[in-house]
């Protein structure tokens, strides 16, 4: 199997269950990921309680405590790199995300067009239902923000429904992806970008959470504003490629090149 979707999870038991259905009902077979953050609502013994349904294709790593999405999706991703996908992806587990768009992010990959596939809701196409206004400005305002301090080519940079294929982050240096929450997002493209790879973006209906709890908050905007400063000064100084060895060196310039 070469395709994984990471699921974070905290507390959301009334949609983990029918979101992982909705994933192996589609005809491009994939596996599931889920980073449980030690969900007090029993998240984790549900999908464990699944597992013997979908034996093999379904999988969970259960975390103490609640560590933040961006350190979520870095242990997921090293857990997928160690297990061998090729294309891995990123989606929320609230239907937020449509699990169909997933064909059109791993065909997005798949058939070359990128290196980094990003369900977009600012390209045409794209569009956001059942935000309230101020959820609008605070997404389109940052994303807006985040190209002017940061120049990535990116309209939808705190995006997380993403796919990456397998070259990209055995090529990051996860080690140096500091940000957990809104930020996140922005440094894993930013990081991808300033490495030379390819991003396109794929346009997706978002869908606001009809069941359960948001987990934006004032501390999470917080870290989007100010961490686009840090990602762009760091940068100066930071190298987020992994240290490879002299053949995978020459591979990895030899896209980058390519991708220029």
């Amino acid at each position: 199997m070469e395709k994984i979707v990471i699921i974070p999870t905290y507390n959301e038991k009334e949609n983990i269950a029918s979101i992982i259905e909705a994933v192996f009902s589609l005809k491009q077979q994939y596996h599931i990921l889920v980073i449980d953050d030690g969900s007090p609502d029993g998240t984790a013994d549900i999908v464990k309680g699944m597992m013997l349904q979908y034996p093999g294709q379904l999988f969970i790593e259960e975390r103490k405590g609640k560590m933040g999405l961006g350190t979520a999706y870095i242990h997921g991703f090293k857990w997928a790199l160690a297990n061998d996908y090729e294309y891995i992806f990123e989606m929320d587990a609230d239907f937020s995300h449509n699990p169909k768009d997933l064909e059109r992010l791993y065909m997005a990959c798949k058939d070359k067009l990128g290196d980094v596939a990003v369900g977009s809701r600012y390209v045409s196409g794209g569009k956001v239902e059942n935000w309230p206004l101020d959820r609008h400005l605070y997404s389109k305002g940052g994303a807006i923000y985040t190209r002017l301090i940061t120049w990535m080519p990116v309209n939808d940079p705190t995006a997380g429904f993403v796919c990456y294929t397998r070259r990209v982050l055995e090529t990051i240096n996860l080690d140096e992806i500091t940000f957990v929450g809104y930020a996140f997002q922005i440094e894993m493209k930013f990081a991808a970008w300033k490495l030379g790879f390819k991003i396109v973006e794929v346009p997706i209906t978002f869908i606001d959470r009809k069941v359960g709890y948001s987990k934006m908050s004032k501390g999470i905007i917080k870290e989007g504003v100010l961490g686009v400063l840090s990602i762009q000064w760091q940068s100066l100084f930071k190298n987020y490629r992994k240290r490879l060895s002299n053949n995978d060196a020459k591979i990895v310039a030899g896209v980058s090149s390519a991708n220029k």
